[in-house]
């Protein structure tokens, strides 16, 4: 286990330098192996947080003696194989039925990066090679890894940090959601405002023969030195628009003695 030593430690995930051939690089991820049981295993635990904000905790344990050893989830594996080949390489492989269907091979690159390799095949019978490229941390962040570890079963804790995680995500949304669809519809509000306003100041600087009626439709026209009139008489029933230059608007006055456009 004395060559294990250089890959004992927590690695942060750098998702721009991952290359996968499945799926999509996760947003975040941490990576840290662990010596355990009198330094005979490693312990492996993966997080990782999706594009779409969703966090996954997973773990697993290998005996790295080059023997099938039992795996704890049947449902993905019958059996686990690890084998540290020299101090910068350690290859683990999952079996099912005797069959290998995922192997990963982690490398300790000349720059200190821990470089993590997975082979397999999906569902449809496809292979695919997916590679993930990490840096050693300091100190345990909360998330992290690949979309494409091993699909072990979660701990307890990571259980209990995904649904609070995506409890916490939901109701934040949500409330984000809400204050947006607010700012929406108060920046329509305003807008709608600002155009009645605008109208209304055109029309009270209009040519008025008449005392106008809340409710009613009227025409705004501009005349033919540019100036405004509101008259009573569609442009139907002038036959054109009369003799203004151009329709401006069909309006109707509001209670509020503000003025608005009507189709």
């Amino acid at each position: 286990m004395v060559q294990a030593y250089n890959f004992l430690a927590s690695w942060q995930l750098f998702p721009e330098k991952c290359n996968y051939e499945k799926g999509m690089p996760p947003r975040s991820g941490n990576y840290r192996i662990e010596s355990i049981k009198q330094q005979q295993e490693l312990s492996v635990q993966i997080n990782w947080v999706t594009l779409d904000n969703e966090a996954f905790f997973s773990q697993y344990e290998i005996r790295p003696d080059g023997q099938l050893h039992p795996f704890a989830d049947k449902i993905f594996a019958d059996s686990i194989k690890g084998e540290i080949i020299n101090a910068s390489t350690m290859e683990i492989s999952f079996l099912k039925e005797d069959d290998v269907i995922l192997k990963v091979k982690k490398e300790i690159l000349g720059n200190g990066y821990l470089k993590i390799s997975q082979e397999g095949i999906d569902a449809e019978g496809i292979p695919f090679r997916n590679i993930d490229i990490y840096h050693k941390q300091l100190s345990v962040l909360p998330y992290a890894s690949s979309v494409g570890s091993v699909a072990v079963k979660p701990t307890e804790e990571g259980v209990i940090k995904h649904k609070a995680l995506q409890a916490m995500e939901e109701q934040t949304n949500m409330h984000l959601d809400q204050i947006r669809q607010q700012i929406e519809l108060l920046a329509r509000q305003a807008q709608e405002i600002r155009k009645r306003k605008e109208l209304s100041m055109i029309i009270y600087n209009a040519k008025l023969n008449f005392q106008p009626v809340i409710g009613h439709r009227y025409y705004l026209y501009e005349k033919q030195d540019d100036s405004h009139i509101l008259s009573m008489v569609s442009p139907k029933e002038w036959g054109g628009n009369g003799p203004f230059k151009q329709l401006i608007a069909a309006v109707q006055l509001l209670a509020d003695h503000t003025w608005v456009e009507i189709q």
